[in-house]
């Protein structure tokens, strides 16, 4: 790729959707602080974009950037997201930031995910009693899908007869998060997320009524110190837990199997040694993650990288370039489920690390460790794998595994 000139280079191009790992190598190595000509920095560097993301002074609040385009030259994402008015977690700033995640993270913990895998292990069970009873499975809509949003209505309190209607409004809103769509996506985009609200809405009344065991009657009683959810905060999170606690896991799912059945002697280990799945997961969040950047703006003239950063400038971190850096990984193009020293930067860091991250890892490693042991001689069907639209949280339209007879 060394004839690639750095001029209009574009990263996110739709023709590289496929594979953008030569182009985000590419980019790194030849100028690793790139200025796009839609004015904002593009960083690959995993030392830079850790520095960012740990650091308070970065804000994810676009409204702190610089120089706001006129409403006239905006996007259709962030027309469509304004006129959503209200506040999402991953955009806001301490106090307000530090408020709400304290209400709600208790739930995530890593104790307290841990006391669903029975649960994530009976429904990966079930899933591919199915898959072995017809001799293969379409992985996505099969297991990826099912299995995260099964759990999160579980955890939120939705009932089983409902749970179908989530998975095209998830895939639709979660288009939201793009900077570059049409006016169809958005508008179906905007459209998935008042139906969500909507159905939400009816739930919030319900259990304000019949409070139950479940994480939506936890969220209407939260009080941490007197404070409490607001209507719009409730709804905002809701929102956020629904769409974070779906897509990426079924990501996760989707394109570590690939990697694993295309580097089929790390299958092998795994099928040989359940212990792996930890590191397992660890090496396909680093190796092809689920999510491939976040934004970030300073809040005052910072320097990262020995370069001067203005306060309002508009700045990418491109998770998954940095998630392959020689100057971090050793051989980082090469999946190594054994790696031991995995500091990846999938589920961000600071103050808005993933706060789902644990319930990820779970489901991840129930999911592809009982693939591995069930079913070690499962076959890649797939020959051309596609990919979704979505370019911030990246992952493939389906899988077609066979499971030799």
């Amino acid at each position: 790729m060394a004839d690639i000139a750095l001029e209009g280079f574009d990263p996110f191009a739709p023709e590289y959707r496929a594979d953008p790992y030569p182009r985000y190598n590419y980019l790194r190595t030849n100028d690793p602080i790139h200025h796009d000509p839609d004015d904002f920095w593009i960083l690959t560097r995993h030392a830079d974009c850790e520095a960012i993301l740990r650091d308070q002074r970065w804000s994810s609040n676009s409204a702190h950037a610089r120089n706001p385009r006129p409403a006239e030259a905006q996007s259709v994402r962030e027309t469509v997201a304004a006129g959503l008015d209200f506040p999402i977690l991953l955009f806001l700033d301490p106090p307000d930031h530090t408020r709400l995640r304290k209400l709600v993270s208790k739930a995530f913990t890593p104790r307290s995910v841990e006391r669903l895998r029975p649960r994530v292990e009976s429904l990966v069970d079930e899933f591919l009693d199915g898959a072995a009873e017809r001799g293969g499975m379409e992985l996505i809509g099969d297991l990826a899908y099912p299995l995260p949003v099964t759990v999160i209505c579980e955890l939120l309190g939705v009932p089983a007869d409902d749970q179908h209607l989530f998975g095209p409004w998830s895939s639709d809103a979660s288009r939201l998060l793009d900077d570059e769509i049409d006016d169809e996506t958005a508008q179906r985009g905007l459209l998935a997320v008042m139906q969500l609200l909507n159905y939400f809405n009816g739930l919030f009344d319900e259990r304000r009524a019949h409070p139950r065991d479940d994480l939506l009657s936890a969220l209407l009683a939260a009080e941490e110190e007197g404070d409490k959810l607001s209507e719009t905060e409730l709804r905002s999170i809701t929102l956020l837990l629904f769409i974070a606690g779906h897509e990426t896991t079924m990501n996760l799912i989707g394109n570590g199997m690939l990697a694993l059945l295309h580097n089929r002697a790390q299958f092998d280990l795994l099928c040989a040694d359940p212990s792996l799945a930890p590191g397992a997961v660890e090496e396909l969040l680093r190796y092809d993650g689920p999510v491939h950047l976040t934004g970030r703006v300073p809040l005052e003239d910072i320097e990262v990288g020995g370069h001067p950063f203005e306060a309002g400038e508009q700045v990418v971190t491109l998770l998954a370039a940095a998630n392959r850096d020689p100057a971090r990984f050793d051989s980082p193009d090469d999946l190594d489920i054994r790696r031991t020293d995995n500091h990846h930067l999938t589920f961000s860091g600071g103050i808005h690390y993933c706060l789902g991250a644990a319930l990820a890892r779970l489901e991840g490693q129930v999911a592809m460790g009982a693939i591995a042991q069930r079913f070690p001689d499962i076959e890649l069907e797939t020959t051309d794998p596609q990919y979704r639209d979505h370019f911030v949280l990246r992952g493939l339209r389906e899988l077609r595994l066979g499971i030799p007879g």
